[in-house]
């Protein structure tokens, strides 16, 4: 995990990015158990009540759940949920945007489509 005090992002959003991140490489499988609240604060040197924000904000999306006294654990279907979350937000946000660009520098649609196509390739 890696933090960086100077993104826009609140720290605790961070930290559920980052927990996100390692569910999508597979550093976290479904099912498998993550760090604790106070282990992820020990090694980073982050206040536990930030962690434990972050962590609940992927509770609440379904993606991990609290075992109490066992531990924190990736919920089966978690890499699904953020796959999903992060379409939406590629379709809404980035490709939205790129199309507004693309139309400012007058770049024809087969033109794009080119330049996509051939960025698949590589």
């Amino acid at each position: 995990m890696n933090f960086d005090e100077s993104n826009h992002l609140p720290l605790f959003e961070q930290v559920a990015e980052q927990i996100e991140a390692a569910i999508l490489s597979g550093a976290f499988p479904e099912l498998s158990q993550i760090p604790s609240t106070t282990e992820i604060s020990k090694q980073f040197q982050i206040n536990p009540a930030t962690v434990l924000k972050g962590m609940n904000l992927l509770v609440d999306k379904q993606i991990i759940e609290k075992k109490r006294g066992i531990g924190v654990f990736v919920k089966q279907g978690a890499k699904q949920i953020i796959q999903e979350e992060k379409r939406t937000y590629f379709f809404t946000q980035e490709i939205s945007q790129l199309v507004v660009e693309a139309k400012r520098l007058d770049i024809s649609l087969s033109e794009l489509i080119e330049q996509i196509e051939s960025g698949y390739q590589a």
